[in-house]
């Protein structure tokens, strides 16, 4: 039994008394008490892969910022290694790839015989273990990076403004992106299911670089492969978030989930008359207003309110929190959705 369930009732399109919130990358970055247990590790990669720190770092938002669901502390990047392509998580830098996929003997490299449960078997215990430590205060969010975002960092082997290896392989070997795609789509499947098993209650995707593609190349290489993921998890509060798919978003409405997420670009009442009642929104002030006074958070955090028009909403930011973001502006954005009263207009 979960005893604040706002989050879940709004993904489900049930009453709420008032808006869930909860931050992306709220589970670190910001906050002293991160930087204390990371200081104790190695670097970022033995923090994913500690359960009992993953664990600790989960939690620490909803003790620390009030949140209304925990996001299970770990990297989008766990697919691509589960698959054979090991990467390293270098400060300062980001995300680096010794090996590549770019060609066809390459691909034919990577393992075939997956056991994400032996595999990935860190995150599973971090999950059960949060949900232990938790204790019913809050639900718990697992999540996965959307394979066309996934193919970007093997393709590209680090990360890029551009990502022109990746949007090259498209137009010069496209049977080969589509293999890639569909075999990081089976693990994925395969990855989020036994996040489920470990006591997730609620799933994201997260397609950073869906931006990158035009509206044909999207459908055709970053949602076929999305729809294929929410049909095998269908009856699961779950989250689409397509960062800078403007044009796509009609399609993305379309996708068999219970929520969609939008960016700090994309209009909220444009998505709400694209989903009008059938389902939740979840965005999406733009980060950059935390950096704002506390009169201006409060006021540019009440002007997105204003504009939901349903209760069918969970409250974020259109993209992850920045890490020099001050923790005490993050809770006048927190406090202030909490104290805000759903009005009559919001009651569809």
């Amino acid at each position: 039994m979960i005893q604040n369930d706002l989050f879940l009732r709004a993904h489900r399109g049930e009453a709420i008394e008032r808006y869930p919130v909860w931050l992306m990358r709220q589970a670190g970055r910001i906050l002293p008490e991160y930087r204390a247990v990371r200081a104790k590790l190695s670097g970022f990669k033995e923090l994913v892969e500690t359960p009992e720190f993953a664990t600790e770092v989960t939690i620490q938002p909803v003790d620390l910022l009030d949140v209304d669901a925990a996001i299970i502390f770990s990297d989008i990047l766990v697919i691509p290694e589960a698959m054979g392509l090991p990467y390293q998580m270098i400060e300062q830098k980001g995300p680096w790839f010794e090996q590549t996929i770019r060609t066809q003997a390459q691909l034919d490299k990577l393992d075939t015989d997956i056991d994400v449960q032996e595999r990935l078997w860190y995150v599973f215990e971090a999950l059960k273990q949060t949900k232990a430590g938790l204790n019913g205060r809050v639900p718990l969010i697992g999540f996965a990076g959307a394979p066309w975002t996934i193919l970007c960092y093997m393709v590209e082997g680090h990360g890029s403004k551009t990502f022109s290896e990746s949007r090259k392989l498209l137009y010069t070997q496209p049977i080969l992106a589509h293999q890639l795609l569909q075999r990081i789509t089976d693990v994925t499947i395969a990855y989020l299911k036994g996040q489920l098993a470990a006591g997730a209650d609620a799933l994201q995707i997260f397609d950073s670089w869906a931006g990158i593609l035009g509206e044909a190349q999207y459908r055709e290489f970053g949602l076929r492969y999305i729809n294929q993921i929410c049909e095998a998890l269908q009856d699961v509060p779950f989250t689409v978030f397509s960062k800078g798919a403007i044009a796509s978003l009609p399609e993305i409405t379309q996708l068999p989930c219970t929520t969609i997420g939008l960016d700090w670009n994309m209009s909220v009442p444009l998505a709400r008359n694209l989903v009008q009642n059938h389902k939740t929104l979840q965005g999406n002030l733009d980060p950059c207003v935390l950096y704002g006074s506390p009169q201006s958070i409060e006021q540019e955090t009440k002007k997105m309110l204003n504009s939901f028009k349903s209760q069918r909403h969970i409250v974020n930011l259109g993209h992850g929190v920045y890490p020099d973001i001050d923790p005490e502006m993050v809770k006048v954005f927190i406090n202030t959705v909490k104290n805000y009263e759903i009005t009559n207009n919001a009651n569809s």
